[in-house]
């Protein structure tokens, strides 16, 4: 922390804490200086501060939610901050004097509020009819943003995305894509609900032999594995941002539905990256997230290669149940680091640095994992090329050019 930053935090707490007067902030600017280490130790006592928080708190659950939240968003300094709660929690003097300068604060807030209500009074029966329109509107409200949410959450965020940086730069609005881009839903790979296949005709699986079961759920599967429903296997629609889920059919023999349902988690892993991919490509969400959905797109071409050369051996009839599960081992382990990637950048809606700073605390997590750390330096330097490009020119040319 720079000499300027603890200038500038200190003077911010004696603000909030609304402490006038007193010996000033140049003593506690000096203290801090003489007494800060040049080392961060705080990750290494991260975890003992958390729970001697929760130990302390009345409530340890919330707090405990609200950590992993912020975790998950790759929040920064978060960990510090924790640090300094879990020894504030053995300083008394200090928790004393925030409990009374908290009381003190609401009691003048309490206070400011009253005086400003005697200024304007309202009728009972006025008071009366508004809450009872606030309650329709509340409502109604609620209903129309379940109906919106669930039908575009992509294309609020979007849109909410492009207004935020269209205010940064003004003289350079972001592009849009086309309407038929997202008109289109065919185009992105993923699994589309309620287009499945026509099951009038299908012929019970549970009437059939096993052999035959085997060979009609392995067919389902190089479908269900690259994004399109089955006979027998289908996709269930999406709530939110959780992985997909599926619904096999009930009459499968066990010891198939068995062995399916360890093989479900790659297309469930294959939609999330898929999804990610299509979405992170948008001009708003910035050139980092671009290389890094442009490195996934890569992959997932081999992974589609992969399917295909399995197709082959289906076609040929040399391609059981058990086959498809062990060639598609390896791709599983694959898909699962791209789907965790994914849903973490989604969480703490990442862009720009904080995109590089997820992939490099991610690869550190991976040491000793030489397949999952290989992968995520892959993506990180894939990710990092247009920064570092935009970074270079600024420095040897003094020019900023970061158009998204």
């Amino acid at each position: 922390m720079s000499e300027f930053r603890i200038h500038h935090d200190v003077n911010e707490l004696l603000s909030l804490l609304r402490v006038h007067g007193g010996e000033g902030a140049e003593v506690y600017i000096d203290l801090l200086q003489k007494n800060r280490t040049p080392y961060v130790t705080t990750n290494v006592s991260a975890h003992s501060a958390k729970v001697k928080i929760a130990e302390f708190s009345r409530t340890p659950e919330d707090f405990l939610k609200k950590y992993d939240e912020l975790k998950s968003k790759n929040t920064r300094h978060l960990d510090s901050l924790v640090y300094l709660l879990s020894k504030l929690t053995e300083d008394k003097e200090t928790l004393h004097y925030l409990q009374q300068n908290a009381k003190e604060r609401a009691e003048l807030a309490a206070n400011a509020a009253s005086s400003s209500t005697t200024n304007f009074s309202i009728p009972s029966a006025t008071s009366k009819i508004s809450l009872q329109e606030l309650e329709e509107l509340r409502k109604q409200l609620g209903s129309v943003t379940a109906n919106s949410s669930a039908q575009q959450p992509l294309e609020l965020t979007r849109k909410l995305l492009r207004d935020k940086q269209n205010k940064k730069n003004s003289g350079q609005p972001i592009p849009v894509f086309p309407a038929w881009v997202y008109e289109r839903p065919a185009l992105i790979g993923d699994f589309l609900i309620g287009t499945s296949l026509s099951t009038d005709t299908t012929v019970p699986i549970g009437s059939l032999p096993l052999a035959s079961q085997e060979s009609m759920i392995v067919e389902d599967l190089l479908y269900v594995l690259i994004g399109v429903d089955g006979r027998y296997i289908t996709a269930q629609p999406l709530v939110g941002r959780q992985h997909r889920a599926f619904t096999v059919d009930p009459n499968l023999d066990l010891s198939i539905k068995e062995l399916v349902t360890r093989i479900l988690p790659v297309a469930a892993s294959y939609s999330a990256v898929t999804r990610f991919i299509e979405e992170k490509s948008s001009f708003e969400y910035g050139q980092v997230n671009h290389a890094l959905a442009a490195a996934m797109r890569t992959l997932i071409k081999e992974y589609m290669i992969l399917i295909t050369q399995l197709e082959h051996l289906q076609r040929q009839g040399l391609l059981s149940l058990q086959k498809l599960w062990f060639y598609i081992q390896p791709t599983m382990r694959t898909l699962e680091i791209l789907a965790s990637l994914a849903t973490s950048v989604d969480k703490g809606e990442c862009m720009g640095g904080s995109t590089l700073s997820l992939l490099h605390d991610k690869t550190f997590n991976y040491t000793g994992d030489s397949q999952a750390q290989e992968l995520c330096l892959y993506l990180t330097k894939a990710a990092s090329v247009p920064y570092f490009e935009i970074l270079e020119k600024w420095i040897y040319r003094g020019i900023i050019n970061d158009p998204y």
